[in-house]
């Protein structure tokens, strides 16, 4: 699943379009107001913004446009057409051969159990390399032991990009880029172990879902950030490891302006950490049929730190209520 306003010509577009049904994958693209009038792509499941108006959510009705959470809207499409799997990933992202592979929940990995702020890339990088929303004020922390690699259930499961990873834009102002990751075995994070993940090669099992909603009040370079601080710390409740696995997809990353990157993110340098923080304090169930519950107090936790506008808590209801009525 991919959100974006290119045109049906896109290289990378075009490139998931051919080979997800070879691979017997449904491919849906989510559009917003700047895409295309006219789309037309064999293979490809677009939907634009009036045909995502006349889907039966109640979260169509309230979303708002130019928004990278439009994409909220393809996840429960995907759900309600019965999918156990849902991979997401970003229109500069190209798939290799292996991001096609069987994703299985279970998975061999070294598990990190230190309490904590873990820069995960440090497991797959001797470069001084760190993920976009990663508390900077935890660069300089050790990097913990894993122990031996072993098969652990992980719902939610992060792959790397090479050549132009996602690393914030103090990363891409002051160091080197491409990169490359090297071949090391799967890092799974367990309760505790804190690092961001993204939405450009994330695979998420049907008992993690929920935890896939994007908050749309609050500054789109967070979006995916601050949805990763409020899954890791429902999954710890859970027992749900964090995988992070090698890199799947190599990015070609479309234009930016690297100050603008900057300042959009600027409201997390300073308080990615503070985030954290506070959703350590929350009581959060081990039960997975209170994700709904669990996930309203997040979102609550960070509007209580202004970072999240009040507005949210009726898009999340409307989000839970969609999945209620999904699932009968």
């Amino acid at each position: 699943m991919i959100t974006s306003i290119a045109g049906d010509a896109h290289p990378v577009l075009v490139d998931y379009a051919l080979q997800a049904p070879r691979h017997g994958t449904a491919f849906i693209v989510v559009g917003d107001t700047k895409s295309p009038a006219v789309f037309s792509l064999a293979g490809c499941d677009f939907y634009s913004i009036d045909r995502q108006e006349g889907l039966p959510f109640e979260l169509a009705r309230s979303l708002p446009k130019r928004h990278y959470a439009r994409k909220n809207l393809g996840y429960l499409v995907a759900i309600q057409s019965g999918v156990d799997v849902i991979i997401e990933t970003d229109d500069d992202n190209l798939p290799r051969e292996e991001f096609w592979a069987e994703r299985t929940r279970s998975k061999p990995a070294r598990l990190v159990d230190a309490v904590g702020w873990v820069n995960v890339y440090r497991y797959f990088s001797q470069q001084n390399i760190w993920p976009r929303g990663f508390a900077l004020e935890r660069l300089l922390d050790p990097t913990p032991e894993c122990h031996a690699p072993r098969f652990l259930d992980c719902p939610i499961q992060q792959g790397l990009a090479d050549e132009n990873p996602d690393v914030d834009a103090i990363y891409r102002l002051t160091a080197p880029l491409p990169i490359n990751f090297e071949n090391s075995p799967a890092v799974a994070l367990g309760a505790g172990s804190i690092c961001p993940f993204n939405s450009q090669n994330t695979t998420w099992f049907r008992e993690a879902f929920p935890l896939l909603y994007l908050p749309s009040y609050c500054s789109f370079r967070m979006t995916d950030i601050w949805r990763s601080f409020v899954a890791q710390r429902i999954c710890w409740g859970l027992g749900w490891p964090i995988l992070f696995h090698g890199s799947t997809v190599w990015q070609e990353r479309n234009a930016h302006d690297l100050m603008a990157d900057f300042r959009a993110e600027l409201v997390g340098y300073e308080n990615n950490l503070k985030i954290m923080e506070s959703l350590v304090q929350l009581e959060i169930s081990a039960n997975p049929a209170q994700i709904g519950d669990s996930l309203l107090s997040c979102y609550e936790a960070l509007i209580r730190l202004s970072l999240v506008e009040k507005s949210e808590l009726s898009l999340l209801q409307a989000w839970l209520d969609d999945l209620r009525s999904i699932s009968g």
